[in-house]
C-alpha cells in the first residue's frame, strides 16, 4: 500500500503586520533557545516538542544558509502545525532573520505531527544516525508519557520514518532508561550513541546486580532490606552493616563459649567430691566469694543451660 503523503496546505497570505509579528515571536523563541534540553522545554513554546529536540545549526552553517537565502530566496517555507508551532524550518527562520528576508509559511494539517517532524528531518546533514536515533527514542518517550503512541506507529514504523534502524533506536531507548543524563550529549553530538550505550549497559548490569543483592538481603535480613528500600542505606552500606553484625556475633559467641567451657567442666569435676565441705570464706578472692545467693543463681543458670541444650538438641 502506498504511504500517505504528509498533508501540507499553503494558507492565504496573512496581513503583513501579522506575518511580521509571527516571525518576530518565533525567532525570539529560537534565539532564546538554550542548549540544555530541560531549559529548552521551558522556553520553546512555539516549537513542537519533537522539533525542539533537533540541534540548531552552528553559526557558520547558519550564516551560510542565510547567505544562500539572501541570494536565491527561501526555497522551502517554514512548516507550522495548526496551533502555530514550528514543525520544520526553525533554522530557515533564523537564517531569514539574519538575511533580512521575510519567510513564508505553510500549515501541516495531517493528524501525525510527530511522524512528519521525523520524516522531514531525516536527511539533515548536521545530524548523525546516532543523534537521529536518540531524538526518535525521546520523541517516542514523549508520546508514551502522554499515554498515546506516536501516530499509533510501532517501533519499526518509527525507524522507517526516521531513517534509522530498529537496533539503533533500541540502543537509544536503553540510554534513556539506564543513562538518561547522557541523552542530551548524544543529541548535541558531544558523545556518540555507542559510547552512551556502553555506559547504559554497565548501569543496567549494576542495577540488576543490586536488585539481586537486595533480594538476597531481604531473605537474610528483612529489616536491613527495608532500610535500603526506604533510602536510609545503600545496598553496599547494608551489606557492610550486616558483615559487621556477623563479626560481632561471632566475637560474642567465642567469648561465651570460652566462659562456659571454663566454668562448667570444672563444676562438673567437683560433683560428688569433698570440695564443697572444704570451702573457707576467709580464703575466697575479693569479690568472688561463694554465697547462698550465688549458688541459687548458679543453679538457675544450670537449669537455663540445660533447657537451651535441649532446644538446640546439643549433646
Amino acid at each position: 500500500m502506498a504511504r500517505r503523503r504528509p498533508e501540507l496546505r499553503r494558507p492565504a497570505p496573512p496581513p503583513p503586520h501579522r506575518e511580521v509579528a509571527l516571525r518576530h515571536r518565533l525567532t525570539h523563541a529560537l534565539s532564546a533557545q538554550p542548549t540544555n534540553t530541560t531549559d529548552r522545554q521551558d522556553n520553546t513554546i512555539d516549537l513542537h516538542p519533537t522539533t525542539a529536540l533537533f540541534p540548531l545549526l552552528d553559526e557558520e552553517e547558519l550564516q551560510s544558509l542565510a547567505d544562500d537565502i539572501r541570494e536565491h530566496g527561501l526555497d522551502n517555507p517554514v512548516v507550522l502545525d495548526t496551533a502555530g508551532r514550528i514543525l520544520d524550518g526553525k533554522n530557515r527562520l533564523r537564517a531569514c532573520e539574519i538575511a533580512g528576508i521575510e519567510p513564508t509559511y505553510t500549515t501541516y494539517e495531517g493528524d501525525d505531527t510527530g511522524r512528519y517532524v521525523l520524516s522531514a528531518n531525516r536527511q539533515r546533514r548536521n545530524v548523525t544516525k546516532g543523534q537521529l536515533a536518540m531524538i526518535t527514542a525521546k520523541a517516542r518517550s514523549f508520546s508514551e508519557h502522554e499515554q498515546r503512541s506516536l501516530g499509533e506507529q510501532s517501533v519499526r514504523s518509527l525507524s522507517e520514518q526516521a531513517g534509522v534502524s530498529v537496533g539503533r533506536i533500541g540502543q537509544a531507548s536503553m540510554v534513556l532508561r539506564h543513562a538518561p543524563d547522557l541523552a542530551e550529549a548524544v543529541i548535541n553530538g558531544t558523545m556518540g550513541l555507542n559510547e552512551a550505550y556502553s555506559v547504559a549497559q554497565k548501569n543496567k548490569a549494576q542495577a540488576e546486580s543490586s536488585e539481586a543483592q537486595l533480594a538476597r538481603l531481604r531473605s537474610e535480613d528483612p529489616q536491613l532490606a527495608d532500610r535500603v528500600a526506604e533510602g536510609e542505606l545503600t545496598i553496599q552500606g547494608a551489606w557492610a552493616e550486616r558483615k559487621a553484625r556477623q563479626e560481632e556475633d561471632l566475637r560474642q559467641r567465642r567469648v561465651a563459649t570460652g566462659l562456659l567451657c571454663e566454668v562448667l567442666p570444672a563444676l562438673a569435676q567437683i560433683r560428688g567430691s569433698r570440695t564443697f565441705a572444704q570451702y573457707d570464706p576467709e580464703l575466697a578472692p575479693p569479690g568472688r566469694a561463694v554465697t547462698r545467693e550465688v549458688i541459687e543463681h548458679a543453679a538457675t543458670a544450670l537449669a537455663e543451660i540445660a533447657a537451651v541444650w535441649k532446644d538446640r538438641d546439643l549433646p
